[in-house]
């Protein structure tokens, strides 16, 4: 198993080297003076974490996500609220977000070894990427040297791209945190891992337009097994459903579903609506390990989104005092 990834590990470490060599902020060894074995205790934070909880990995690969998004990857979305400012994770889209402890726990064991030297922000890249390669996807070195923001602000995770999105508000999104469209059909694929509550897809199963009730470019057996789960006035309290048939897997399962008309958001079957990332999501519904080597070189590019970090945070829920 191992052997047959030594070619896309190179391919990996040759695209991180040259991004960094461009970043004076980010370097692949930063730690390795100043505490050399803290990879090693935030992996097996999240390992812990997956044994008790097997959302854990889709709730830290999502929560990575969300942090880079708004204000580059300095940890603001870890930040609580306040009596004087409601923080990026009560803000609507993040409310859903959980496992907040698993990087709690990484922190504390971090901060025995080293005091005052790992960012939240770094533990957050390092735990995602361990999410991702402990649920059997790829593994890729993760470059260092982020700083803990101050700033968190929940209206701003309203700037987070919607489940709604189209193909061109998609681009827009993504283009403008420096990300391209190729970008956006890999780190789509991380949806292989999770869950859905039913109001992210409902557009797509009642009242989709004026001549018809569900979207038809969702699979007709698909859509009826979503709306028997998703009732037009649910009552459910979480209610909803797994983005893929294999949701505590990384695989290439999401494109496979994806081709088949059984995708769950508007904004993953946008990806069919353009030549170019058609063509990348079927290249990746035939092939696992290219989808394995696009995720991993795309999740270096967003996680190295610059932060307006200035501090390490002694606890990862508030700024420094």
């Amino acid at each position: 198993m191992a052997a047959k990834f030594v070619s896309l590990l190179v391919t990996m470490f040759v695209f991180a080297s040259t991004l960094i060599s461009s970043s004076n902020a980010l370097s692949l060894n930063y730690y390795d003076q100043t505490c050399p074995n803290a990879e090693t205790a935030i992996a097996e934070a999240v390992h812990k974490g997956m044994i008790n909880d097997k959302t854990v990995p889709a709730a830290l690969l999502r929560m990575h996500f969300h942090d880079c998004f708004i204000r580059g990857c300095d940890g603001s979305v870890l930040l609580n609220s306040t009596v004087k400012n409601q923080a990026e994770k009560d803000g609507p889209p993040n409310i859903s977000l959980h496992a907040f402890y698993v990087i709690d726990n990484a922190k504390k064991q971090v901060e025995k070894m080293c005091p005052g030297v790992v960012s939240c922000a770094d533990i957050l890249a390092l735990a995602a990427r361990d999410a991702v390669s402990l649920s059997g996807g790829p593994n890729w070195n993760v470059p260092k040297g982020r700083k803990d923001g101050r700033i968190s602000i929940a209206n701003d995770s309203l700037q987070l791209p919607f489940p709604t999105f189209n193909i061109s508000q998609l681009q827009q999104s993504f283009s403008q945190r420096g990300l391209s469209i190729d970008d956006l059909v890999a780190l789509s694929g991380g949806h292989t891992l999770g869950f859905s509550h039913c109001s992210s897809f409902q557009n797509r199963i009642h009242n989709f337009n004026n001549k018809t009730d569900v979207d038809p470019s969702m699979d007709p057996s698909f859509a009826s097994s979503l709306r028997q789960v998703c009732p037009m006035h649910n009552t459910v309290k979480n209610a909803g459903s797994f983005l893929d048939t294999s949701p505590t897997v990384f695989d290439n399962a999401y494109y496979k579903m994806l081709v088949q008309g059984k995708s769950i958001f508007s904004s993953d079957q946008a990806l069919l609506t353009n030549s170019r990332t058609q063509a990348l999501v079927q290249k990746y519904a035939a092939s696992q390990p290219e989808f394995y080597e696009a995720f991993a070189n795309s999740m270096v590019k967003m996680s190295s989104i610059n932060g307006a970090g200035t501090e390490i945070r002694l606890d990862c829920r508030s700024i420094n005092h």
